[in-house]
């Protein structure tokens, strides 16, 4: 069974990690291509507007597959060249293609995302965390470092102090913490956390569809790119959206002080 299913409702795509018995642990043989051709279908879907990624079970993900590491399998085996290409070719694909999906991507964390499951939630551009939810970079405490671009991302999240101090010690913590740090954006009742994820995913989904994806890319390119190289991705991209019939829409909602309908158009 795939690493990661896909259930679509409606406008909304939501990505279920289903490895429970193993609290959804990454890189066996094939789960890089698996959650790229997901990601892909979403992307290529216009249908869908958001998406959310959870567990299953009683974990986000565990991280890495540690029992792989130790029998030397999957991502995680054969010469320093074999494990290099293991990388980019598995580990590499997951987040990749989750940090690059087109659609806004809400994390909604069920329990404990800990190493790459951690840095795998952070792709996502919204985090919610269940309260019982844990999360942690332990790369250290297994001799390892970020192999996932976590090195990259987190300081970009919660400021390069509280990275290192997250990745240099390798401590786990709550759900609580993870909101003071501003590594999630809310906590909620264990119980509620669907709930919550699916509300925040339909508010999102009543956006004009084109406008919604260029936004997130904008936001994307803007964690690398100069401000004057936004600006003019910024004209560009709104000499687009002046044309559609979604600007119309929003446009005349405005005047005639009615909720707009957007068709992606």
């Amino acid at each position: 069974m795939s690493i990661l299913l896909l259930e679509k409702r409606g406008p909304i795509a939501l990505l279920t990690l289903n490895r429970p018995e193993m609290m959804n642990a990454l890189g066996q043989e094939g789960d890089g291509p698996a959650v790229t051709a997901v990601c892909a279908e979403i992307t290529a879907d216009p249908m869908i507007r958001c998406a959310i990624l959870t567990g299953a079970g009683r974990a986000f993900s565990a991280g890495g597959d540690v029992k792989a590491m130790k029998e030397k399998q999957g991502a995680f085996g054969g010469s320093p060249a074999d494990i290099r290409e293991g990388y980019r070719r598995n580990i590499h694909m997951i987040v990749r293609s989750i940090y690059n999906l087109e659609v806004p991507l809400i994390s909604a964390i069920n329990g404990p995302a800990i190493g790459l499951g951690c840095d795998v939630a952070c792709m996502a551009d919204i985090r919610i965390a269940a309260d019982t939810a844990k999360m942690g970079v332990t790369f250290l405490k297994l001799g390892l470092i970020p192999g996932d671009g976590g090195a990259w991302l987190l300081p970009r999240l919660i400021g390069a102090s509280r990275a290192a101090e997250l990745l240099f010690t390798g401590d786990v913590i709550d759900a609580k913490t993870a909101a003071e740090w501003g590594l999630v954006s809310r906590v909620v009742p264990a119980d509620k956390l669907m709930d919550e994820a699916l509300a925040l995913a339909n508010k999102i989904a009543q956006q004009p569809p084109q406008a919604l994806r260029l936004a997130k890319t904008l936001m994307r390119h803007g964690t690398t790119s100069s401000y004057d190289t936004i600006m003019e991705m910024s004209a560009a991209a709104q000499a687009l959206m002046h044309e559609t019939n979604d600007h119309v829409e929003g446009v005349n909602a405005i005047i005639e002080k009615r909720a707009p309908v957007f068709k992606g158009n």
